[in-house]
């Protein structure tokens, strides 16, 4: 296998691809050290295309450096900020496991339906994720505003200990670290957006939280109720869609259960939960008030029960590591 080093600080070797998207691709990697230090981490890097587009890799510096401090338990830890002539990618926390798509595709495949406590459980860890975030202030204490703006399913991992974690703040807004066009465009995945999002209206720390409802009920259901045949319907159900009782869609949910996902789902903001953490507050009651409740080694059996440890990645192949190597190998090359 290939080694590259970039700026004379690291040296990553490539193992796989794990996933690519339409602006960046991430890979496990090595990264080495000396006398024989090895550590395994994922590298977001930019497509080349994306390269010399300034707001787009303003944003993605301004990802790297609000994400720095963001140090939770529920959250995908970021390392490292580099660059090779101009290519720029982030090193961060690896996590062994599946993304809550790859989750439930897996359920859908075995016919296995997500038991209600673990779907309030991971939603839960969700929650932890985002009522972290929402507080975070800056070093001389000054709130920064965080709001992820996108909570999905691709959004959301897994690991096979049972860890819950959040991820990719790429368009997340937060005072001082991306550029917003918010009102101007529309930011999100349409079936998981907020009405605030759909509508190209200002947003705060509670369109997170409808977008975690929505996350909530798509668990429970195994479907999305929001999700149309195309982007636009999907936001049209999350505009004017009467918000359904969820009693009649899944016996499992009971009043308090529904009475969480109708807070958490209602469009009047004054009726919508405050924060994350008073969703926090109902959801972990709801699990653990009668006693004892899952925990996340009750998820990471459930999960590698679900998977065998083994983690479905249709983009994973040496042949991708091979092309990230040498075109990070050619941009890194001394002259």
């Amino acid at each position: 296998m290939a080694l590259f080093t970039i700026q004379n600080e690291f040296q990553y070797e490539i193992v796989r691809k794990i996933f690519e998207g339409g602006m960046g691709v991430v890979y496990e990697a090595e990264q080495l050290g000396t006398r024989g230090f090895i550590k395994r981490i994922a590298i977001k890097v930019v497509r080349p295309n994306y390269a010399s587009q300034k707001t787009f890799i303003d944003n993605f510096i301004g990802e790297a450096k609000l994400v720095a401090d963001l140090i939770h338990t529920n959250i995908v830890q970021t390392y490292h900020l580099g660059e090779a002539n101009g290519i720029y990618f982030i090193s961060m926390e690896l996590i062994r496991g599946v993304n809550l798509e790859q989750f439930a595709q897996q359920l859908a495949d075995k016919r296995r339906i997500l038991p209600r406590e673990l779907a309030i459980f991971i939603t839960s860890r969700i929650a932890r994720g985002l009522a972290y975030a929402h507080a975070k202030a800056d070093k001389d204490g000054r709130p920064l505003g965080i709001v992820h703006r996108d909570v999905s399913f691709k959004n959301i991992m897994i690991a096979f200990e049972g860890d819950v974690k959040l991820t990719d703040f790429g368009i997340a807004k937060a005072k001082g670290f991306l550029t917003d066009q918010e009102g101007e465009i529309v930011a999100g995945k349409a079936d998981y957006m907020s009405p605030e999002q759909a509508d190209f209206k200002i947003t705060d720390k509670r369109s997170d939280i409808f977008s975690t409802g929505v996350v909530l009920g798509h668990l429970l259901l195994g479907r999305n109720v929001f999700k149309g045949p195309n982007a636009d319907e999907s936001r049209q159900r999350i505009l004017t869609m009467p918000i359904p009782d969820f009693r009649t869609l899944d016996e499992r949910v009971d009043d308090k259960l529904n009475e969480i996902l109708q807070h958490c789902l209602a469009r009047d903001l004054s009726q919508r939960y405050a924060s994350a953490d008073e969703m926090l507050t109902a959801l972990e009651y709801y699990i653990y008030h009668a006693g004892y409740g899952p925990t996340n080694e009750t998820l990471g059996k459930f999960i590698r029960e679900l998977f065998g440890q083994f983690v479905p990645s249709p983009n994973a192949s040496r042949h991708g590591a091979t092309e990230l190597i040498e075109h990070t190998a050619r941009l890194a090359a001394k002259p």
